[in-house]
């Protein structure tokens, strides 16, 4: 497959937006969010530049990562940081598009100096790349509490030690933060698809 990584520029931020729908659409929930945190992430400027990348094929954009921003409430630390959501176009998930973008970023945030990476996901899956539960180092997701073991809130740590005498709790970016109202209203400005309750979806 001739596929090309490159950084993403504000030319594409509408493309990126649909096909974060496209690949969101039904999966965690009847519709999906993740179009609207994508394009609040690029209206406030929390995308960090560097690591926001896109996977190019045939002149297409089939694959996007974005990170932003996050710190351990209470603890004065700009070396922690966030990827997601990671979009796939439906067609082309399974090829190894993702873990190309996955390596490369991680690559490139441990040049950029970030010390470690908390995300949100499925554990088998971000297991792979060296991602473990973030409560194994003393650190819980915000608005959980922390004897609940949240093995889908995960960090890995870019350099040794990145988490010593941390503790805590991690707060991601506002960006993430939409509300339902929201979505719908932002869900008009693109072709209208059919929301469907599937088995296995977060929530309603």
């Amino acid at each position: 497959m001739n596929l090309v990584l490159r950084k993403v520029n504000p030319n594409d931020y509408k493309e990126v937006e649909i096909l974060t729908r496209e690949a969101f659409w039904n999966v965690y929930m009847p519709g999906c969010c993740e179009h609207l945190v994508i394009h609040n992430m690029h209206r406030d400027k929390r995308s960090i530049e560097k690591l926001e990348l896109v996977a190019v094929y045939d002149n297409k954009i089939v694959g996007h990562i974005a990170y932003t921003k996050g710190h351990i409430k209470g603890i004065d630390n700009e070396t922690f940081v966030t990827f997601g959501p990671i979009s796939i176009m439906p067609e082309f998930q399974g090829k190894g598009i993702g873990s190309k973008l996955i390596l490369d970023t991680l690559q490139k945030a441990t040049e950029l100096g970030y010390s470690a990476v908390f995300i949100t996901g499925d554990n088998n899956y971000y297991s792979r790349f060296g991602f473990e539960p973030a409560s194994k180092y003393g650190i819980h997701m915000e608005g959980i509490p922390m004897e609940d073991e949240a093995p889908f809130f995960m960090v890995k740590t870019l350099k040794d030690d990145a988490l010593k005498n941390v503790r805590g709790f991690y707060v991601f970016d506002d960006c993430y933060n939409v509300d339902e109202e929201a979505v719908d209203q932002f869900d008009k400005l693109f072709e209208e698809k059919k929301k469907e309750v599937r088995e296995g979806q977060l929530k309603m």
